[in-house]
């Protein structure tokens, strides 16, 4: 009931902090502006993140939050600190990256970081791997209306059921206050034409949070390699829409960090139209995933192996599938243009995609 009530919290406060977050940024002309290929046509608020975030901390507030799992919360705000500012003036790359690289180290000094072999200095690095990696991969995902957020309430969600699986309320609470701030989010972000964009402060943050969840809702209940596993595919749509744009890119003979309309979201957009329906599609499959590999955990460490070698060969499949068929093709962008969504993308998670 606990992590119910926070979830619920979340989402309504998020929802009516939007209104006044999209006036703050319009008098301080905190805007997404139109330039180059983006979607939009009329400058956009930005400062959505503000809104997801401060709806966690409310849910959390009046849900509980518990001391061992605080760190989790805590290392999310210098990165929608660092995020929001980043969306305002911009940052230096280094600094970007060193600042994700600290808040992995900080979970892993925290014990929340991944603990799948005897070998601490193998875990520490597969930790901060895991933050920094997953963070830039929700930054990626952030290229059309709706995405970002319906695929990290979906990864939350699925977390949420593993951590009330194994008895463990604390993660379970944060993972329904993350999913509540994005579905609060979305009503205004998914409106005709968008009200507001969460930025780099809102996708950052959300993979952050999404990353340190995914690592203690598995951790303690499940041991091994099997623990990446569950995670992995906790987040696979992500995992899957990074790898996608890598080779895509990389067979048409152009730079990663190159702007283009290959993202899983543009591709999809071909075939159900709107972004609200991608959007939907979009939580529809990872909720599928997740509820997936909740039920094969149930069943043991060979099954969760099993079901990740399954998803891989899936996975490896539409990516063959997204690259050849018609109907996924989509346009080529010359090298010096950035996409309508992701020319807004932090470099890190350009970079990172390499």
């Amino acid at each position: 009931m606990h992590a119910v009530v926070a979830g619920t919290v979340a989402a309504v406060v998020t929802y009516l902090l939007t209104p006044l977050v999209i006036r703050l940024a319009m008098r301080t002309a905190f805007f997404d502006r139109p330039a180059g290929y983006k979607g939009h046509d009329n400058p956009t608020p930005y400062l959505g993140g503000t809104a997801i975030f401060a709806g966690v901390w409310a849910g959390l507030a009046i849900g509980g939050l518990h001391t061992h799992w605080a760190p989790i919360v805590l290392c999310a705000v210098p990165i929608w600190v660092m995020g929001t500012i980043d969306d305002r003036v911009g940052l230096p790359i280094l600094l970007r990256v060193c600042v994700e690289i600290l808040v992995g180290v900080a979970l892993v000094v925290a014990g929340l970081g991944w603990q799948v072999v005897h070998f601490a200095p193998v875990n520490d690095v597969l930790t901060v791997f895991w933050v920094v990696g997953v963070m830039n991969a929700f930054n990626l995902m952030d290229n059309m209306d709706g995405a970002a957020a319906t695929t990290a309430a979906a990864s939350a969600v699925g977390a949420a059921g593993i951590a009330l699986l194994s008895n463990q309320r604390g993660p379970a609470t944060i993972c329904l206050a993350t999913a509540g701030a994005c579905a609060g989010f979305l009503p205004r972000n998914l409106a005709k034409p968008s009200r507001i964009f969460m930025g780099d402060g809102g996708s950052l943050t959300l993979g952050l949070l999404v990353a340190g969840l995914t690592m203690s809702s598995v951790t303690r209940a499940y041991f091994g390699p099997s623990g990446v596993v569950i995670g992995a595919l906790l987040v696979g749509l992500v995992i899957f829409d990074t790898t996608l744009v890598t080779i895509s890119r990389t067979r048409a003979g152009r730079s990663v960090l190159s702007g283009g309309r290959d993202h899983t979201t543009h591709r999809l957009g071909r075939l159900v139209g709107s972004p609200r329906r991608v959007a939907l599609t979009l939580a529809t499959t990872q909720l599928g995933l997740c509820a997936a590999i909740i039920g094969v955990s149930q069943a043991g460490r060979g099954w969760v192996l099993l079901s990740g070698a399954v998803g891989l060969c899936f996975g490896l499949m539409l990516l063959w599938q997204f690259e050849h068929a018609s109907w996924f093709r989509v346009e080529r962008l010359p090298l010096d243009s950035a996409s309508p969504s992701e020319a807004s993308v932090s470099p890190v998670a350009r970079i990172f995609s390499t």
